[in-house]
């Protein structure tokens, strides 16, 4: 994710890359690739600052292809064009349209890192541009490609489960959390499964299996572990620390 950088080591030199770039072909690109578990995105910087357009960021597709539908969009914003919500433009992708969804706020963090740190806060708008799957479906439609449906998180929904797992896919914890221990130990395994603990070690014996959705209702902070990667493990001491 885009939140998983450290921003404040770019330099004046990285900052005045990005003016350049916005200042002769409209905005800057960023590309953030992807990992085992985690899908590839890209998104514009600079289409609110020359054209009071919200920036644009789109998911799941190869490096070259976000590129090339990113600059489109730039182009297009350049000449006038005002993208609207849920309206579907064909001038992206042969053969399929696409859709413009409004990105909530909640999501700037996990995925506009560098544009926070470009433009000093998160006061800009942002659209996410959808590709639907071969059958032209999109991932809000109920026969949408399953093996697609993560490639792209629908960032207009959901700030309260940001997971890229179904929210009835069933998880580890502790019986103790369960009667109101706090979760400390967070584990994703490397064959996908999700483990939540009070304690680093843990008796099989106390092990329960519930809906990940529960989780983030017993404890909402869990939600920021959304992007931790395949074998990864998180920690903390208290309740209330990172």
């Amino acid at each position: 994710m885009d939140a998983s950088c450290d921003h404040n080591h770019h330099t004046d030199e990285a900052r005045e890359l990005v003016r350049t770039d916005i200042s002769r072909y409209g905005c800057h690109v960023i590309y953030v690739m992807p990992t085992p578990y985690l899908p590839g995105f890209a998104y514009t910087i600079g289409l609110y600052e020359n054209y009071k357009a919200p920036e644009i960021i789109c998911f799941g597709l190869n490096n070259d292809l976000l590129g090339e539908i990113l600059n489109d969009a730039c182009s297009m914003v350049r000449s006038g064009q005002k993208f609207i919500i849920e309206h579907e433009y064909d001038s992206f992708l042969e053969g399929y349209n696409v859709q413009f969804l409004t990105v909530d706020k909640a999501f700037y963090e996990n995925y506009f890192g560098y544009c926070i740190w470009y433009k000093g806060g998160n006061d800009f708008p942002a659209v996410q541009l959808i590709w639907p799957d071969k059958q032209q479906k999109f991932p809000w439609d109920e026969d949408f490609n399953p093996d697609w449906k993560f490639k792209q998180p629908l960032l207009d929904r959901n700030v309260d489960f940001k997971f890229y797992e179904e929210k009835n896919t069933t998880v580890f914890v502790t019986k103790n959390v369960l009667e109101g221990a706090p979760i400390l130990y967070v584990y994703h395994d490397k064959d996908g499964e999700w483990q939540f603990h009070s304690e680093s070690s843990t008796d099989i014996k106390d092990a329960r299996i519930i809906a990940f959705s529960q989780i983030t209702k017993i404890d909402s902070s869990v939600n920021d572990l959304f992007g931790l990667e395949l074998g990864w493990c998180a920690w903390r001491l208290s309740i209330g620390e990172d």
